[in-house]
């Protein structure tokens, strides 16, 4: 499916939510640093921690405002209070005021609007994508996110830093614009069949029993079993992928001499520690631009089991490679077998989600498998003092041990599936 062919929706909210994502990069990588330099390390891990709670719960709440209100509704109220949020984030940083409180109210805020939005976000892509090619879309989508990634931060060292104050002011006015465009050009997606099903459980009930129903969704989402093990697996290998901003990046920094890449006469390419990190950094957000598009086509025709298994697989080796060795060129090779294994599942994970999904409950389906990456990242930075207790090497084993541990639970899981192949979306609503 080719971008040309995309309805009008997908379009925008590609070109709207691309430039806000490089504006939200711009700042996000260096809250960490900000709040421990004015709270506290101690103060601010538990802070960013209660901040990411907050986004647990909201992701939840969106899931359901999104098949309740409708995914155009929560898309454009979570933009405009993005921009509300940027706005009070920029008076607390501004040259005439200054408040590292206020700063860190707005700060959570941001992270409650992008979670009230996503699921809203991931449900239209399933409206509105045959299943054949949501795979491709969603790659896309992912493309976009890490370029931004990528740029945002570059940029970020530069104007947070010393021009915050006008960053934050262009963010909002940007979250404003996108809250606009969503309102004026972007169109219904929810389906006719979940509309219904909403108006009859309110007519039926009344608001108190509506409400408690809708809470009991997410009792019927746990216990699908074959969903919980797609969620258990993903939180077992997001330990490894999430190690790139964690444990990964310090041991490379205190363990990688400085070493030559390249020798040529006199001249030579040498790199080690912080500056060798950030080729390894650059080298993923390289491969990721250049080739997720391509290998999610290539992906489509491949079964979904073996993508996923070989994924976790990829993912353990690499961490085994990662620890093996302090030579840059094992590392560079590690790097490569961490972003294919990244590559394989990029679009199919929320693809598998939407067949998984009930249409009526299909927003709350997306904002539920996204616990496998808020849990991941919550328990992802107890690989730091496994370090110091056990060593690098042996961190990096568990590590690998997580991931194919992961991979058992998605054959697992497939098992299930082959048993039982009525368990898709169309048989659980019936």
């Amino acid at each position: 499916m080719f971008l040309k062919d995309w309805d009008l929706n997908l379009k925008i909210r590609l070109f709207g939510e691309g430039i806000t994502n490089v504006l939200f990069w711009m700042f996000f990588p260096f809250m960490s640093v900000y709040f421990s330099q004015v709270f506290g390390k101690e103060w601010a891990g538990g802070m960013l921690v209660f901040s990411q709670l907050l986004g647990v719960i909201a992701n939840l709440i969106g899931g359901y405002c999104a098949d309740r209100f409708g995914r155009k509704r929560m898309m454009e109220l979570s933009a405009f209070a993005k921009g509300v949020s940027f706005l009070v984030f920029a008076f607390a940083n501004s040259p005439w005021y200054t408040s590292p409180i206020l700063t860190y109210i707005s700060f959570a805020a941001l992270g409650i609007c992008g979670s009230l939005y996503w699921p809203a976000s991931h449900a239209m892509v399933a409206d509105l994508v045959k299943e054949e090619d949501r795979n491709q879309v969603f790659a896309i989508f992912y493309t976009a996110i890490n370029l931004s990634v990528v740029i945002g931060p570059l940029l970020g060292s530069i104007f947070f830093f010393h021009y915050r104050f006008g960053l934050l002011l262009v963010a909002a006015l940007t979250a404003f614009v996108l809250s606009l465009l969503i309102r004026r050009y972007v169109s219904e997606t929810i389906p006719e069949r979940a509309v219904a099903h909403q108006g009859n459980r309110l007519k039926a009930q009344g608001w108190r029993q509506f409400v408690h129903s809708h809470l009991q969704d997410y009792r019927v989402i746990l216990s699908d079993r074959t969903f919980m093990l797609f969620i258990l697996a993903g939180i077992l290998v997001a330990q490894t992928f999430m190690q790139l901003d964690l444990a990964l990046g310090i041991y490379v920094t205190e363990k990688f001499p400085r070493q030559t890449l390249f020798h040529v006469g006199e001249w030579s390419l040498e790199a080690g520690g912080t500056t060798f990190f950030g080729w390894l950094v650059a080298e993923n957000g390289l491969l990721i631009a250049l080739f997720t598009v391509w290998v999610s086509r290539w992906v489509g025709r491949m079964q979904e089991k073996r993508v996923f298994l070989s994924s976790a697989f990829l993912y353990g080796i690499s961490m085994l490679a990662f620890g093996s060795s302090t030579n840059i060129w094992v590392a560079l090779a590690a790097m490569v077998l961490f972003t294919v294994g990244e590559l394989l599942v990029v679009g199919l994970q929320e693809s598998f989600v939407s067949k998984l999904a009930p249409e009526h409950i299909r927003g709350q389906y997306f904002a539920a498998a996204s616990m496998r990456f808020t849990i991941g990242k919550t328990l992802a930075p107890f690989s730091i003092p496994l370090a110091a207790w056990v060593g690098y090497g042996w961190m990096f084993v568990v590590l690998a041990c997580l991931a194919w541990l992961g991979g058992f639970i998605y054959m697992a899981m497939f098992r299930r599936l082959e048993r039982q192949p009525v368990i898709i979306a169309a048989d659980h609503s019936a």
